[in-house]
């Protein structure tokens, strides 16, 4: 399928996504990540879940990697340049909601793009090559091309694999593992 018959496809299937088992799925994910992930003193890019497309919580997962001594960093996007910024999350009173359903920070410190040990990439589905179907934007292409060598990224999901995305270009930057709620990839 092509990247945009995977987007409508996984849209949809998220809205039917009930909001109890969204949280149990996010709650899992959360687990795995921990099980599978040392974030102890990292340095992390995590997204914040666009509510209203049924997103995975990433609000736990920030929540307990402070706790280990993680910094967090959330991005924040610039529409003019298609660019991301990252801003090191440590309140949620630095949020606000974008024109996008968004939650970014207004302030704070920014981290630059090679600082980061981890990337969690906000995905709708992932191919069995590490491939990914995000919102098609290309804000991440673009920020994990700016990455460390040893920056891993982590796409997470609550869905399984496809086997192939038909339409991928050069451009497009493959993810490292993906994670959803009873296992991890690797690729």
């Amino acid at each position: 399928m092509t990247k945009q018959e995977l987007r409508i496809r996984y849209l949809d299937l998220r809205k039917k996504i009930a909001p109890g088992q969204l949280q149990i799925l996010s709650e899992k994910i959360c687990q795995n990540i921990f099980v599978n992930f040392n974030l102890e003193n990292k340095i992390v890019s995590l997204f914040l879940p666009i509510e209203r497309k049924n997103e995975i919580n990433t609000y736990l997962i920030w929540e307990k990697a402070i706790s280990f001594g993680a910094k967090i960093a959330i991005p924040k996007v610039n529409q003019e340049n298609s660019e991301m910024k990252h801003i090191l999350f440590e309140s949620e009173d630095q949020l606000e909601v974008s024109k996008l359903g968004i939650p970014e920070p207004k302030k704070g410190k920014i981290i630059a793009a090679d600082r980061f040990d981890f990337v969690f990439v906000p995905l709708l589905c992932a191919d069995k090559s590490g491939n990914r179907v995000g919102y098609g934007k290309g804000f991440y292409d673009k920020f994990l091309k700016k990455c460390s060598p040893s920056c891993i990224f982590i796409g997470i999901n609550m869905f399984d694999l496809e086997e192939q995305i038909d339409d991928t270009i050069p451009t497009d930057v493959k993810i490292h593992a993906y994670l959803n709620a009873d296992e991890i990839i690797w690729f």
